[in-house]
């Protein structure tokens, strides 16, 4: 199967709700293959009004975009928050089988924002706990016939998973054909010594990957090795969905969360449309 191009509903709006079914039918002019729909908050949309939504746009689901707070913490120590979390999961995975959506991303290891030095015993202790239940995740996903792919996140926003090396650890440990790793190029401009080595190190473990500049922006626009990151895809034969991933700082909390403090773009739809076009063009079989 080729490779399908997306954009998160994130680079208009959020949090994801009913209202969001009027995009799709724009990113579909856009040229899209798919859209990547964010499960912030379950209680905001109906899940047969959205599939409806992308049927009447005939614009498939390509990925489910989960959000993990301080009350999702599969890392956490206290019980009640890591069945919290399991129980978010799995509302993102029957949301994804109701949608067609293949693939579950995101850091489902543990929350955003926590990011600190602690003893090593700690971290071990945190990253067993992790490692637990994503078992628990990973086969009720299994059963729904749909994906997980954990995302690495830069050391700003998250302590646990920083890297592929680290992300590929944590996926064997786990040791489920439904669990991969979900590669997003912003963090790993940050974090990666090398992007290529670094999709080369996902490999087959590689279920997903998303898109964007080094500030957020077009896809292109900006100082990511995209040329290697390219080769590297190809090389493992990546055949999932690249979606763009943006945020606009008009929607006041997503760009305090993404740290979204200017437009990164004439208007949002130059984004998507900008960053379509070059990935298109880099990823094209020659």
């Amino acid at each position: 199967m080729a490779i399908r191009f997306g954009v998160n509903t994130w680079v208009w709006t959020a949090p994801f709700n009913n209202d969001a079914v009027k995009l799709f039918p724009k990113i579909k002019k856009l040229g899209f293959d798919g859209v990547e729909l964010p499960v912030e908050d379950p209680a905001l949309f109906d899940v047969k009004k959205i599939k409806d939504g992308l049927d009447k746009a005939d614009l498939p689901a390509l990925s489910v975009c989960g959000a993990f707070g301080p009350d999702r913490d599969l890392s956490h120590d206290d019980p009640k928050v890591q069945e919290n979390c399991l129980a978010y999961i799995k509302v993102c995975i029957d949301c994804a089988a109701a949608w067609g959506a293949p693939v579950i991303a995101g850091p489902l290891y543990s929350s955003v924002g926590k990011a600190r030095l602690v003893p090593a015993d700690q971290k071990k202790a945190e990253w067993d706990r992790a490692v637990a239940n994503l078992r628990k995740a990973a086969k009720m996903a299994g059963d729904a016939g749909v994906r997980l792919a954990i995302e690495p996140l830069n050391r700003f926003e998250i302590d646990l998973v920083n890297v592929a090396a680290q992300a590929v650890k944590m996926v064997k440990e786990v040791g489920h054909k439904a669990l991969g790793i979900h590669l997003d190029t912003f963090h790993m401009n940050i974090e990666e010594k090398d992007v290529a080595e670094a999709v080369e190190t996902a490999g087959a473990h590689l279920y997903h990957l998303h898109a964007c500049e080094n500030d957020r922006g077009a896809p292109g626009s900006g100082q990511v090795r995209w040329k290697a990151w390219a080769k590297a895809v190809k090389k493992v034969k990546y055949d999932g969905a690249v979606v763009i991933e943006s945020f606009t700082p008009e929607v006041t909390s997503i760009a305090k969360a993404a740290a979204i403090w200017r437009k990164l773009a004439d208007t949002q739809d130059d984004l998507a449309a900008d960053g379509l076009k070059f990935l298109r063009k880099l990823l094209r079989k020659k």
